[in-house]
Protein backbone atom coordinates (compact mmCIF):
# COMPACT_ATOMS: atom_id res chain seq x y z
CA UNK A 1 0.00 0.00 0.00
CA UNK A 2 1.27 3.45 -1.10
CA UNK A 3 2.10 5.97 1.92
CA UNK A 4 -0.36 8.54 2.17
CA UNK A 5 0.74 11.87 0.33
CA UNK A 6 1.16 14.85 3.04
CA UNK A 7 -1.74 17.19 3.29
CA UNK A 8 -1.49 20.55 3.70
CA UNK A 9 -0.67 21.09 7.17
CA UNK A 10 2.58 19.42 6.72
CA UNK A 11 3.19 21.79 3.97
CA UNK A 12 1.90 25.48 5.50
CA UNK A 13 4.27 23.92 9.15
CA UNK A 14 7.10 25.24 7.05
CA UNK A 15 7.70 28.78 8.20
CA UNK A 16 9.97 29.22 4.84
CA UNK A 17 7.29 28.15 2.95
CA UNK A 18 4.92 30.40 4.01
CA UNK A 19 7.16 33.25 3.35
CA UNK A 20 8.43 32.22 -0.19
CA UNK A 21 4.21 31.88 -1.15
CA UNK A 22 3.47 35.24 0.10
CA UNK A 23 6.54 36.55 -1.50
CA UNK A 24 5.49 35.03 -4.70
CA UNK A 25 1.58 35.38 -4.54
CA UNK A 26 2.16 39.25 -4.04
CA UNK A 27 5.16 39.87 -7.31
CA UNK A 28 2.59 37.61 -9.82
CA UNK A 29 -0.39 39.54 -8.71
CA UNK A 30 1.97 42.71 -9.37
CA UNK A 31 3.36 41.39 -12.79
CA UNK A 32 -0.46 41.14 -13.80
CA UNK A 33 -1.16 44.38 -12.91
CA UNK A 34 2.02 45.90 -14.72
CA UNK A 35 0.95 44.03 -17.88
CA UNK A 36 -2.23 45.29 -17.88
CA UNK A 37 -0.98 49.35 -17.21
CA UNK A 38 1.93 48.53 -19.31
CA UNK A 39 -0.36 47.87 -22.67
CA UNK A 40 -2.83 50.74 -21.74
CA UNK A 41 -0.21 52.62 -21.38
CA UNK A 42 1.13 52.39 -24.49
CA UNK A 43 -1.68 51.89 -26.61
CA UNK A 44 -2.56 55.89 -24.93
CA UNK A 45 0.96 56.97 -26.24
CA UNK A 46 1.14 55.25 -29.34
CA UNK A 47 -2.39 54.79 -30.60
CA UNK A 48 -1.01 51.43 -32.48
CA UNK A 49 -2.06 48.04 -31.62
CA UNK A 50 1.44 46.37 -33.06
CA UNK A 51 3.42 48.67 -30.27
CA UNK A 52 1.02 47.31 -27.54
CA UNK A 53 1.38 43.51 -28.80
CA UNK A 54 5.15 43.93 -28.58
CA UNK A 55 5.19 45.78 -25.27
CA UNK A 56 3.45 42.89 -24.13
CA UNK A 57 5.22 40.34 -25.72
CA UNK A 58 8.51 41.45 -23.82
CA UNK A 59 6.88 40.45 -20.84
CA UNK A 60 7.49 37.23 -21.97
CA UNK A 61 10.19 36.98 -24.67
CA UNK A 62 13.08 37.51 -22.43
CA UNK A 63 12.56 34.27 -20.63
CA UNK A 64 13.91 32.20 -23.63
CA UNK A 65 17.21 33.55 -23.60
CA UNK A 66 17.66 34.36 -19.42
CA UNK A 67 16.37 30.84 -18.95
CA UNK A 68 20.05 29.10 -20.33
CA UNK A 69 21.97 31.71 -19.59
CA UNK A 70 20.93 33.65 -15.82
CA UNK A 71 19.10 30.75 -14.18
CA UNK A 72 22.90 28.92 -13.46
CA UNK A 73 23.09 32.31 -10.92
CA UNK A 74 20.62 30.20 -8.57
CA UNK A 75 23.43 27.61 -7.96
CA UNK A 76 26.59 29.48 -8.04
CA UNK A 77 25.42 32.52 -5.32
CA UNK A 78 23.70 31.62 -2.37
CA UNK A 79 19.77 31.30 -3.55
CA UNK A 80 18.20 33.81 -0.98
CA UNK A 81 20.60 36.41 -2.06
CA UNK A 82 19.89 35.58 -5.31
CA UNK A 83 16.14 35.65 -5.32
CA UNK A 84 16.79 39.06 -3.03
CA UNK A 85 18.42 40.75 -5.54
CA UNK A 86 16.36 40.08 -8.40
CA UNK A 87 13.57 41.33 -6.62
CA UNK A 88 15.24 44.77 -5.37
CA UNK A 89 16.93 45.10 -9.06
CA UNK A 90 13.30 44.46 -10.80
CA UNK A 91 11.43 46.75 -8.57
CA UNK A 92 14.02 49.87 -9.69
CA UNK A 93 13.35 48.71 -13.40
CA UNK A 94 9.93 49.20 -13.03
CA UNK A 95 9.67 52.33 -10.81
CA UNK A 96 11.91 53.85 -13.93
CA UNK A 97 9.06 52.58 -16.07
CA UNK A 98 6.47 54.23 -14.10
CA UNK A 99 8.64 57.79 -14.77
CA UNK A 100 6.18 60.09 -16.97
CA UNK A 101 7.34 60.01 -20.49
CA UNK A 102 9.93 57.47 -20.67
CA UNK A 103 10.67 56.81 -24.78
CA UNK A 104 9.24 53.84 -25.76
CA UNK A 105 12.62 52.24 -26.83
CA UNK A 106 13.69 52.98 -22.99
CA UNK A 107 10.54 51.53 -21.78
CA UNK A 108 11.03 48.29 -23.48
CA UNK A 109 14.32 47.90 -22.71
CA UNK A 110 13.24 48.38 -19.17
CA UNK A 111 10.35 45.99 -19.30
CA UNK A 112 13.23 42.99 -20.90
CA UNK A 113 15.87 43.38 -18.05
CA UNK A 114 12.76 42.98 -15.62
CA UNK A 115 11.74 39.88 -16.82
CA UNK A 116 15.25 38.52 -17.69
CA UNK A 117 15.90 38.67 -14.18
CA UNK A 118 12.60 36.72 -13.03
CA UNK A 119 14.96 33.75 -14.97
CA UNK A 120 17.37 33.50 -12.15
CA UNK A 121 14.47 34.36 -9.01
CA UNK A 122 12.30 31.27 -10.79
CA UNK A 123 15.23 29.31 -10.55
CA UNK A 124 16.54 29.96 -7.21
CA UNK A 125 13.27 29.55 -5.80
CA UNK A 126 12.29 26.30 -7.02
CA UNK A 127 15.69 25.08 -5.92
CA UNK A 128 15.36 26.68 -2.64
CA UNK A 129 11.73 25.17 -2.34
CA UNK A 130 13.24 21.50 -2.75
CA UNK A 131 15.55 21.91 0.23
CA UNK A 132 12.95 23.62 2.80
CA UNK A 133 9.81 21.00 1.43
CA UNK A 134 11.78 17.41 0.86
CA UNK A 135 10.42 14.63 -0.82
CA UNK A 136 6.68 14.60 -1.51
CA UNK A 137 6.19 17.36 0.12
CA UNK A 138 8.11 19.09 -2.58
CA UNK A 139 5.33 18.01 -4.88
CA UNK A 140 2.35 19.25 -2.71
CA UNK A 141 4.14 22.32 -2.10
CA UNK A 142 4.50 22.60 -6.19
CA UNK A 143 0.16 22.15 -6.24
CA UNK A 144 0.09 24.82 -3.06
CA UNK A 145 2.33 27.37 -5.53
CA UNK A 146 0.58 26.81 -8.80
CA UNK A 147 -3.45 27.43 -7.39
CA UNK A 148 -2.04 30.62 -5.57
CA UNK A 149 -0.37 31.65 -8.69
CA UNK A 150 -3.84 31.35 -10.34
CA UNK A 151 -5.21 33.61 -8.00
CA UNK A 152 -2.81 36.15 -8.44
CA UNK A 153 -2.79 36.34 -11.71
CA UNK A 154 -6.78 36.91 -11.91
CA UNK A 155 -6.59 38.83 -9.17
CA UNK A 156 -4.07 40.96 -10.61
CA UNK A 157 -5.74 41.73 -13.71
CA UNK A 158 -8.82 43.11 -11.42
CA UNK A 159 -6.66 45.09 -8.97
CA UNK A 160 -4.85 46.32 -12.38
CA UNK A 161 -8.42 47.05 -13.51
CA UNK A 162 -9.42 49.34 -10.95
CA UNK A 163 -5.44 51.20 -10.42
CA UNK A 164 -5.58 52.17 -13.47
CA UNK A 165 -8.89 53.96 -13.78
CA UNK A 166 -8.60 55.19 -10.09
CA UNK A 167 -4.50 56.30 -10.30
CA UNK A 168 -3.28 55.60 -14.20
CA UNK A 169 -1.06 53.52 -15.11
CA UNK A 170 1.97 55.25 -13.91
CA UNK A 171 0.61 55.15 -10.31
CA UNK A 172 0.11 51.12 -10.62
CA UNK A 173 3.33 50.21 -12.26
CA UNK A 174 4.46 52.08 -9.16
CA UNK A 175 2.33 49.43 -6.87
CA UNK A 176 3.90 46.60 -9.14
CA UNK A 177 7.55 48.31 -8.18
CA UNK A 178 6.59 48.10 -4.36
CA UNK A 179 5.57 44.36 -4.52
CA UNK A 180 8.82 43.30 -5.35
CA UNK A 181 10.47 45.36 -2.52
CA UNK A 182 7.95 43.88 -0.29
CA UNK A 183 8.71 40.38 -2.06
CA UNK A 184 12.47 40.87 -1.35
CA UNK A 185 12.25 41.97 2.64
CA UNK A 186 9.76 38.27 2.83
CA UNK A 187 12.86 36.40 1.13
CA UNK A 188 15.63 37.93 3.22
CA UNK A 189 13.76 37.70 6.81
CA UNK A 190 11.33 34.84 6.12
CA UNK A 191 14.00 32.59 4.39
CA UNK A 192 17.18 30.54 5.81
CA UNK A 193 20.78 32.01 4.30
CA UNK A 194 22.28 28.74 2.72
CA UNK A 195 25.65 28.70 0.59
CA UNK A 196 26.20 28.36 -2.84
CA UNK A 197 25.66 24.63 -4.24
CA UNK A 198 28.47 25.12 -6.57
CA UNK A 199 30.88 27.80 -7.94
CA UNK A 200 33.28 25.74 -10.28
CA UNK A 201 31.30 27.58 -13.53
CA UNK A 202 31.18 30.74 -15.81
CA UNK A 203 27.45 31.39 -16.55
CA UNK A 204 28.17 30.31 -20.45
CA UNK A 205 30.12 26.90 -18.96
CA UNK A 206 26.83 26.50 -16.43
CA UNK A 207 24.18 27.04 -19.42
CA UNK A 208 26.49 24.32 -21.43
CA UNK A 209 26.97 21.92 -18.03
CA UNK A 210 22.84 22.03 -17.86
CA UNK A 211 22.17 21.32 -21.43
CA UNK A 212 24.30 18.73 -21.20
CA UNK A 213 22.90 16.83 -17.81
CA UNK A 214 19.29 17.11 -19.74
CA UNK A 215 20.44 15.86 -22.55
CA UNK A 216 22.35 12.46 -21.44
CA UNK A 217 19.68 11.81 -18.55
CA UNK A 218 16.75 9.61 -20.48
CA UNK A 219 14.34 10.71 -17.08
CA UNK A 220 15.10 13.98 -17.57
CA UNK A 221 14.54 13.79 -21.29
CA UNK A 222 10.95 12.22 -21.17
CA UNK A 223 10.45 14.47 -18.64
CA UNK A 224 11.27 17.61 -20.50
CA UNK A 225 9.57 15.97 -23.44
CA UNK A 226 6.62 15.21 -21.65
CA UNK A 227 6.05 18.81 -20.17
CA UNK A 228 6.84 20.94 -23.36
CA UNK A 229 4.23 18.47 -25.20
CA UNK A 230 1.92 21.37 -23.28
CA UNK A 231 2.88 23.65 -25.85
CA UNK A 232 0.59 22.01 -28.40
CA UNK A 233 -2.32 22.30 -25.91
CA UNK A 234 -2.30 26.36 -25.62
CA UNK A 235 -4.05 27.34 -28.47
CA UNK A 236 -6.92 28.27 -26.57
CA UNK A 237 -5.39 30.64 -24.62
CA UNK A 238 -4.37 32.82 -27.91
CA UNK A 239 -7.54 31.96 -29.56
CA UNK A 240 -9.65 32.26 -27.01
CA UNK A 241 -11.16 36.05 -28.65
CA UNK A 242 -11.43 34.78 -32.31
CA UNK A 243 -13.09 31.40 -30.49
CA UNK A 244 -15.98 33.04 -28.72
CA UNK A 245 -16.78 35.22 -31.96
CA UNK A 246 -17.11 31.94 -33.99
CA UNK A 247 -19.61 30.72 -31.86
CA UNK A 248 -21.44 33.54 -31.65
CA UNK A 249 -20.50 34.77 -28.34
CA UNK A 250 -19.06 37.70 -26.41
CA UNK A 251 -15.72 38.93 -24.47
CA UNK A 252 -17.17 37.99 -21.54
CA UNK A 253 -17.20 34.23 -22.70
CA UNK A 254 -13.57 34.72 -24.01
CA UNK A 255 -12.88 35.84 -20.34
CA UNK A 256 -13.81 32.84 -19.26
CA UNK A 257 -12.41 30.39 -21.64
CA UNK A 258 -9.20 31.91 -20.76
CA UNK A 259 -10.18 31.36 -17.12
CA UNK A 260 -11.28 27.77 -17.39
CA UNK A 261 -7.95 25.92 -18.18
CA UNK A 262 -6.56 27.64 -14.95
CA UNK A 263 -9.24 26.61 -13.15
CA UNK A 264 -9.20 23.23 -13.98
CA UNK A 265 -5.24 22.74 -13.37
CA UNK A 266 -5.48 24.26 -10.26
CA UNK A 267 -8.25 22.35 -9.29
CA UNK A 268 -6.36 19.23 -10.50
CA UNK A 269 -3.07 19.76 -9.48
CA UNK A 270 -4.43 20.22 -5.73
CA UNK A 271 -6.20 16.85 -6.39
CA UNK A 272 -3.77 14.82 -7.76
CA UNK A 273 -0.98 15.49 -5.16
CA UNK A 274 -3.75 15.02 -2.30
CA UNK A 275 -5.20 12.00 -2.87
CA UNK A 276 -2.81 10.04 -5.67
CA UNK A 277 0.15 7.94 -3.68
CA UNK A 278 3.16 9.34 -5.79
CA UNK A 279 4.29 6.06 -7.40
CA UNK A 280 0.84 6.20 -9.02
CA UNK A 281 1.14 9.69 -9.97
CA UNK A 282 4.77 9.00 -11.60
CA UNK A 283 2.83 6.01 -13.59
CA UNK A 284 -0.05 8.97 -14.66
CA UNK A 285 2.44 10.82 -15.73
CA UNK A 286 2.16 9.57 -19.40
CA UNK A 287 -1.83 9.03 -19.94
CA UNK A 288 -2.61 12.35 -18.09
CA UNK A 289 -0.47 13.89 -20.99
CA UNK A 290 -2.30 12.02 -23.50
CA UNK A 291 -5.40 13.14 -22.17
CA UNK A 292 -5.08 16.69 -21.91
CA UNK A 293 -5.36 16.85 -25.91
CA UNK A 294 -8.75 14.80 -25.66
CA UNK A 295 -11.22 16.98 -24.45
CA UNK A 296 -9.99 19.94 -26.70
CA UNK A 297 -10.18 17.40 -29.92
CA UNK A 298 -14.25 18.02 -29.47
CA UNK A 299 -13.38 21.67 -29.70
CA UNK A 300 -13.56 21.19 -33.62
CA UNK A 301 -17.69 21.15 -33.53
CA UNK A 302 -17.44 24.79 -32.07
CA UNK A 303 -19.92 23.40 -29.28
CA UNK A 304 -22.00 26.13 -27.12
CA UNK A 305 -20.56 28.05 -24.36
CA UNK A 306 -21.17 25.83 -21.41
CA UNK A 307 -20.13 22.43 -23.41
CA UNK A 308 -16.37 24.47 -24.35
CA UNK A 309 -16.13 25.50 -20.62
CA UNK A 310 -16.15 22.03 -19.83
CA UNK A 311 -14.05 20.57 -22.01
CA UNK A 312 -11.18 23.56 -21.16
CA UNK A 313 -11.62 22.59 -17.23
CA UNK A 314 -11.74 19.19 -17.92
CA UNK A 315 -8.10 19.89 -20.49
CA UNK A 316 -6.80 21.84 -17.58
CA UNK A 317 -7.53 19.12 -14.75
CA UNK A 318 -5.32 16.35 -16.73
CA UNK A 319 -3.03 19.42 -17.59
CA UNK A 320 -1.93 19.19 -13.60
CA UNK A 321 0.37 16.39 -14.75
CA UNK A 322 2.68 19.80 -15.18
CA UNK A 323 3.07 20.16 -11.33
CA UNK A 324 3.94 16.31 -11.12
CA UNK A 325 6.75 16.63 -14.17
CA UNK A 326 7.93 19.39 -12.72
CA UNK A 327 8.10 18.39 -9.08
CA UNK A 328 9.43 14.75 -10.12
CA UNK A 329 12.07 16.62 -12.63
CA UNK A 330 13.87 19.02 -9.36
CA UNK A 331 14.15 16.49 -7.53
CA UNK A 332 16.03 13.70 -10.15
CA UNK A 333 18.53 16.30 -10.32
CA UNK A 334 21.74 16.98 -8.02
CA UNK A 335 20.74 19.58 -5.26
CA UNK A 336 24.18 21.67 -6.87
CA UNK A 337 22.63 21.34 -10.43
CA UNK A 338 18.71 22.32 -9.97
CA UNK A 339 18.88 26.18 -10.92
CA UNK A 340 20.05 25.68 -13.66
CA UNK A 341 18.20 22.39 -14.94
CA UNK A 342 15.14 23.93 -13.88
CA UNK A 343 16.26 26.96 -16.15
CA UNK A 344 16.59 24.76 -19.26
CA UNK A 345 13.26 23.18 -18.68
CA UNK A 346 11.32 26.13 -18.28
CA UNK A 347 12.97 27.88 -21.09
CA UNK A 348 11.63 25.52 -23.55
CA UNK A 349 8.88 25.12 -22.37
CA UNK A 350 8.40 28.99 -22.42
CA UNK A 351 9.03 28.43 -25.54
CA UNK A 352 6.80 25.70 -26.70
CA UNK A 353 3.91 27.83 -25.27
CA UNK A 354 4.71 30.85 -27.71
CA UNK A 355 5.01 28.76 -30.78
CA UNK A 356 2.39 26.79 -30.00
CA UNK A 357 0.04 30.16 -29.75
CA UNK A 358 1.90 31.78 -32.41
CA UNK A 359 1.11 28.43 -34.66
CA UNK A 360 -2.28 28.06 -33.43
CA UNK A 361 -3.20 31.85 -34.69
CA UNK A 362 -1.45 31.60 -38.01
CA UNK A 363 -3.54 27.97 -38.70
CA UNK A 364 -6.71 29.89 -37.72
CA UNK A 365 -6.41 32.69 -40.29
CA UNK A 366 -6.78 29.55 -43.04
CA UNK A 367 -9.20 26.67 -40.87
CA UNK A 368 -10.73 28.90 -37.64
CA UNK A 369 -10.22 29.02 -34.22
CA UNK A 370 -12.07 25.86 -33.69
CA UNK A 371 -10.21 23.41 -36.21
CA UNK A 372 -6.79 25.35 -35.47
CA UNK A 373 -7.48 24.52 -31.56
CA UNK A 374 -8.42 20.66 -32.50
CA UNK A 375 -5.51 20.16 -34.98
CA UNK A 376 -2.75 21.05 -32.29
CA UNK A 377 -4.51 19.22 -29.75
CA UNK A 378 -4.53 16.56 -31.98
CA UNK A 379 -0.58 17.07 -32.73
CA UNK A 380 0.22 17.07 -29.18
CA UNK A 381 -1.98 13.51 -28.51
CA UNK A 382 -0.16 12.16 -31.17
CA UNK A 383 3.67 13.54 -29.17
CA UNK A 384 2.42 12.55 -26.02
CA UNK A 385 2.19 8.62 -26.68
CA UNK A 386 5.81 8.21 -27.38
CA UNK A 387 7.04 10.66 -24.79
CA UNK A 388 4.90 8.90 -22.76
CA UNK A 389 6.66 5.62 -23.37
CA UNK A 390 9.75 7.32 -23.23
CA UNK A 391 9.30 7.91 -18.92
CA UNK A 392 8.09 4.37 -18.94
CA UNK A 393 10.68 3.26 -20.32
CA UNK A 394 13.53 5.58 -18.16
CA UNK A 395 11.61 4.64 -14.75
CA UNK A 396 12.55 1.06 -15.49
CA UNK A 397 16.47 2.17 -14.48
CA UNK A 398 17.11 2.32 -10.90
CA UNK A 399 16.82 6.03 -9.80
CA UNK A 400 20.04 7.87 -9.50
CA UNK A 401 20.75 11.69 -8.96
CA UNK A 402 21.18 13.53 -12.62
CA UNK A 403 24.60 15.78 -12.22
CA UNK A 404 26.39 13.10 -10.41
CA UNK A 405 29.96 12.37 -12.01
CA UNK A 406 30.48 9.58 -14.16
Amino acid sequence: MGQRPPGFREVFAVREFRALLAAQSLSTAGDQVARLALAILVYADTGSPVFTAISVALTYVPELLGGPLLSGLADRYPRREVMVACDLVRAALIAAAAIPGVPLPVLWLLVFLVQAANAPARAARSANMSVMLTGDRYTMGLAVMSTAAQISYFGGFALGGVLVSAAGPHMALLVDAGTFAVSALLFRFGLRPRPASRRDATMLGSARAGMRLVRRDRKLRALVSLAWTYGFYVAPLGLAVPYAGQIGAGTVAAGLFLAAESVGSAAGGLLLTRLVPAELRSRLLGPLTVLTGVPLLAMVFAPPVWLSLVLLVLSGVFAAYQVVANATFVLAVAVEYRGQAVGIAASGLFAAQGLGILGSGLLAEAVGPAASIATFAAIGVLAAVPAGVAWRRATRYTYEYAGKEE
